[in-house]
């Protein structure tokens, strides 16, 4: 009888104290690393937009005003000739970088995608964006049942998972109308279960160039942005839903960076905290977000000459800070953030109490 692995855990208590990796995003608070899907009707413009990403990522220029992570971008343009994707980026930019790579054709999901697409990686470590247009073109002639559908998802989502980076699957929308646009993504719920994030492109008239880009995921808040094609033929854009970022991970930095500016430790408790530094509640910064929000900026505290560690001590949750006694830095202790992929899959002996 073979010996089944033990499963690794860790208790409530110690994952609220232990310090994590944001979440790398390409796109900064739209496009994370992960699997991601961007679905609209035929011909709506979506392989010229995906073809304009992978540009500007690969160049590390902004994207709608967007930082976003510099890197090598792969193209598989699968419903285009090498001859068209040139006058396409004739088109959108003077200049496309070495960096960025187009392939118009590649082997199926399950039948040598996913070797061809780990070579590149290998070749290319510094992949920070893949796009594969259309999803249609690399998936198995086989019924569209939930099971497959699924199947054929998760295979990419481990590929983007393993390495850290985005994969974005162009898509289509079904023809038909529904309260919730998501629901008109074509194919089964295992779809948009399988990926990350969910981007539709909807024209508000067809062949007008102002459509809708509606975004919901399990890393970013809903929003929509609304673009208008440009004589170049890229989406710029005209508005977006959260016209007030809130850049929590800067503004902790911010506002413990002013806390600490006259004094060399505090310790206290995530509501004596929270309490200190947003008396009004003006910054919407609760207890329950302020403990989450120093576990993932402790790179960026560290940096400016703060140290933070959250513990417990006599059945309360403590938070303590600690600042360098001059501007220079050396000497702070450095915390070093636990990639969370790697402390949940058996890492966490060194960092916890764990169960068996």
């Amino acid at each position: 009888m073979s010996k089944t692995k033990r499963l690794q855990t860790i208790d409530g208590e110690s994952l609220m104290s232990l310090p994590l990796t944001p979440l790398n995003f390409v796109v900064d608070t739209l496009l994370s690393q992960g699997l991601h899907l961007l679905a609209g009707s035929p011909k709506v413009g979506k392989s010229w937009l995906a073809l304009w990403l992978s540009v500007m990522v690969a160049k590390g220029e902004t994207v709608w005003g967007m930082s976003v992570k510099q890197g090598t971008t792969l193209y598989l343009c699968l419903e285009d000739s090498v001859l068209r994707i040139q006058n396409r980026l004739f088109e959108i930019t003077e200049d496309a970088p070495s960096s960025v790579h187009f392939c118009t054709e590649c082997a199926l999901i399950g039948q040598g995608l996913e070797e061809q697409v780990e070579t590149f990686l290998t070749a290319h470590p510094d992949t920070v964006l893949v796009i594969i247009d259309t999803l249609q073109m690399v998936r198995p002639a086989r019924d569209a049942t939930y099971a497959n559908d699924y199947r054929d998802l998760s295979a990419l989502k481990r590929i983007a998972d393993a390495h850290g980076i985005a994969i974005l699957l162009i898509h289509h929308l079904r023809k038909e109308t529904a309260d919730d646009v998501f629901n008109r993504i074509s194919g089964t719920t295992a779809i948009s279960g399988a990926v990350d994030s969910s981007f539709t492109l909807v024209e508000e008239r067809r062949g007008s160039g102002r459509a809708k880009l509606s975004c919901i995921g399990r890393d970013i808040e809903y929003r929509e942005l609304t673009l208008e094609r440009n004589g170049e033929n890229v989406w710029e854009l005209v508005s977006d839903s959260r016209t007030q970022p809130e850049l929590l991970g800067d503004r902790i930095v911010y506002l413990l960076s002013e806390l600490m500016s006259d004094r060399t430790e505090f310790i206290g408790t995530p509501t004596e905290l929270s309490e200190r530094i947003d008396p009004l509640g003006v910054e919407r910064i609760s207890p329950k977000k302020v403990s989450r929000q120093i576990l993932q900026n402790l790179d960026a505290l560290r940096k400016i000459g703060i140290s933070a560690v959250v513990r417990r001590s006599n059945g309360r949750r403590l938070i303590e800070l600690q600042r360098a006694e001059s501007d220079d830095t050396q000497g702070v202790p450095a915390v070093v953030p636990v990639d969370p992929a790697g402390a949940l899959c058996g890492d966490l002996r060194a960092v916890s109490r764990c169960g068996e």
